[in-house]
């Protein structure tokens, strides 16, 4: 009767876990999506079929072969033979290394910005907010222009720049949190027993615009990720011959007529992983909103 019980209770137990997964609404294709770059950028150098950056020598003679006519070479090769399914799957190692890092250096910079503009105000406010201002006030992609072009290109100018030109969106969503919750109870009780200010923005403000600080950095990420392959796609992004989706557009858009294939699978993968973040985005804001919860 025990061994009966046990065995009905781990029954309970998974279908009870099940239907928690099933209460949660996962976006599962964006996830999939998602997990499969990941995989593919980890596992680079094991899943592509060929180098994707050898000799020209070597390669010249399978040059601008169509896609589905070599299966060794499925997805075809560019105009200087290199094979195009393996510079996607090393591109999605070298998009991820690029805007992971600035992503999380764009928020750790605007999420302190934000904390001290909001908890201090004053000419402190009005200074941080100010800068913040002046960041947002150009676009994106003439600011990050004018960084890489006086830096140079290169993985860590790139990096560089997009994190100047991304900060400022955090900061100003995270003072608005912070001045919403900065005279509650919990944090006047804190000020007024001696708490210093950054204990205050550390352990009460902070895990207070957490949520916030989630969604903004999920949708965030895909406009990074347009940012890069635009750079890329100037000329501006990564050293050339580095396997990157901005500049393989960049390349195929040279030879369209006779290798249209090239700008294609690039520009499908960069609108794949784009979207699936903001799915994934709308999700995680819905999921984190107590009124949608209670909507479902």
């Amino acid at each position: 009767m025990s061994t009966e019980q046990n065995i009905d209770q781990e029954i309970l137990d998974r279908q009870s876990l099940w239907g928690k997964i099933k209460e949660l609404r996962l976006p599962w294709i964006p996830l999939v999506v998602l997990v499969s770059i990941l995989v593919l950028a980890a596992g680079a150098d094991l899943i592509a079929p060929h180098d994707p950056t050898p000799s020209t020598a070597k390669t010249i003679m399978y040059r601008l072969i169509p896609p589905f006519e070599d299966w060794s070479r499925p997805l075809g090769t560019d105009n200087l033979g290199r094979d195009v399914l393996s510079r996607l799957i090393h591109g999605t190692r070298t998009i991820l290394i690029v805007s992971v890092p600035s992503l999380v250096l764009a928020v750790t910079v605007g999420t302190a910005v934000g904390l001290v503009s909001g908890y201090a105000r004053g000419w402190t406010d009005t200074i941080l907010m100010r800068i913040t201002d002046a960041v947002m006030g150009f676009p994106s992609i003439l600011v990050a222009l004018l960084i890489v072009s006086l830096l140079g290109t290169g993985l860590v100018n790139v990096l560089i720049a997009v994190t100047v030109t991304t900060w400022s969106r955090f900061a100003r969503m995270i003072r608005g949190e912070v001045l919403a919750t900065r005279d509650l109870d919990f944090v006047v009780l804190a000020r007024i027993s001696g708490v210093s200010p950054i204990t205050i923005m550390w352990r009460h403000l902070l895990p207070n615009v957490l949520n916030t600080l989630m969604v903004i950095t999920s949708v965030s990420i895909g406009q990074v990720i347009l940012l890069i392959s635009a750079l890329s796609f100037l000329g501006l992004g990564m050293k050339p011959g580095e396997p990157s989706w901005g500049m393989m557009v960049a390349e195929g858009r040279r030879v369209l007529v006779k290798g249209w294939w090239l700008s294609l699978f690039s520009g499908i993968a960069i609108t794949i992983l784009v979207m699936a973040f903001n799915f994934f985005g709308d999700w995680l804001r819905d999921f984190l909103d107590p009124r949608m919860r209670r909507a479902r």
